[in-house]
């Protein structure tokens, strides 16, 4: 009919299309878009993407029908789009199938498509985050075979989707490899979410020794914000030797000493050898200012620990034990216990 002049109307091609959805007739379907891609009254993108979307989603997965498709869209002059790449993928996840996202994605580069960043991570935490760790490691190793290096947020995404699916040990591999590969600099949002996760699960001790070993070895400058939760979940999870250690390494990163955790946990749970073990680590002087002292004197006391605060100052040096501030602090107590502060200042 095409031969002798004839075109198909499009509210012809509509109606037929429409009805062989109805009945589940893919390979019908395709039939019917590549004549019609063939005439004057060609089938919109939107028709294309349609069409890929329900070949994803049909009882078997056609590949051979998905590549038929694209051929035929590329070969009308078509490029195919990210947002084409998102609608499939979103239709792959409604059926249970994203772990296919790879032969997906290889037809649509073979027609030309190169994902951008934005989808590559997006198909990167879903394949992560759904425990997909074979498909996401050929999704990776395919981005670098063909030249395209992931992106920094490629790599956060993926690192983060092992988060959510549980698998620390996994993401903390990925993120050294990232470091490897990207450098340090860019690395400080996704560690957190890293460090943030092994809280979660009670390692924070883990995740301590992941940070002291990548700022040892790959000189990786976490936030201050990683620091200070890292601690505060150290602190509460049994690591407080772990947490005074980590001060240290604030300080060669140029953040002011964070005091407050340590004070109250000591005040309340530490011994007079902790609270000077903690002075020391805060300062590259041996001893820290008058004040701190007298804060953590101060912690003792409203914690009721007087007792505490005794061995506390009789650790302390001599130039503290007869300050005048702290001599003060002390003689505001019960006279009772006055005399034994005395006596220990002396």
């Amino acid at each position: 009919m095409r031969s002798a002049g004839y075109e198909m109307e499009k509210a012809t091609y509509v109606k037929v299309l429409g009805r062989f959805y109805k009945r589940k007739m893919i390979k019908d379907v395709v039939d019917l878009y590549e004549f019609a891609v063939g005439g004057v009254n060609k089938p919109s993108v939107q028709d294309c993407t349609f069409l890929l979307r329900k070949i994803v989603v049909s009882r078997d997965l056609d590949m051979n029908l998905f590549s038929r498709v694209v051929r035929i869209f590329t070969d009308g002059g078509n490029v195919l789009t990210n947002s084409m790449l998102d609608a499939v993928l979103k239709s792959l996840a409604s059926v249970s199938r994203f772990g296919e996202c790879n032969k997906i994605l290889k037809v649509m580069e073979e027609g030309g498509f190169v994902a951008n960043s934005i989808s590559q991570s997006k198909i990167a935490f879903h394949l992560s985050s759904s425990g997909e760790n074979d498909e996401v490691g050929k999704f990776m190793d395919n981005m670098e075979a063909s030249g395209c290096n992931p992106h920094f947020k490629t790599w956060a995404c993926l690192i983060e989707g092992h988060c959510v699916a549980g698998d620390l040990d996994k993401a903390s591999d990925c993120f050294r490899k990232m470091v490897e590969r990207e450098g340090g600099s860019c690395a400080g949002y996704t560690f957190e979410l890293l460090v943030n996760a092994f809280c979660f699960k009670n390692r924070a001790i883990d995740a301590c020794k992941l940070l002291s070993d990548m700022v040892t070895e790959k000189q990786l400058k976490p936030w201050h914000t990683t620091y200070k939760t890292l601690i505060n979940k150290l602190l509460v999870q049994g690591g407080f030797n772990e947490a005074l250690n980590l001060l240290s390494l604030m300080k060669n990163h140029g953040f002011p000493p964070y005091l407050d955790p340590f004070i109250e946990y000591i005040s309340k749970s530490g011994t007079g050898d902790d609270a000077i073990n903690f002075l020391k680590a805060m300062t590259v002087k041996r001893f820290p200012s008058t004040s701190v002292f007298l804060r953590m004197f101060e912690a003792f006391f409203k914690a009721r620990r007087h007792n505490e605060a005794q061995d506390f100052l009789s650790k302390c040096p001599g130039y503290i034990r007869n300050h005048a501030d702290v001599l003060n602090l002390f003689y505001t107590m019960k006279p009772g216990e006055s005399a034994a502060i005395t006596a220990v200042a002396a």
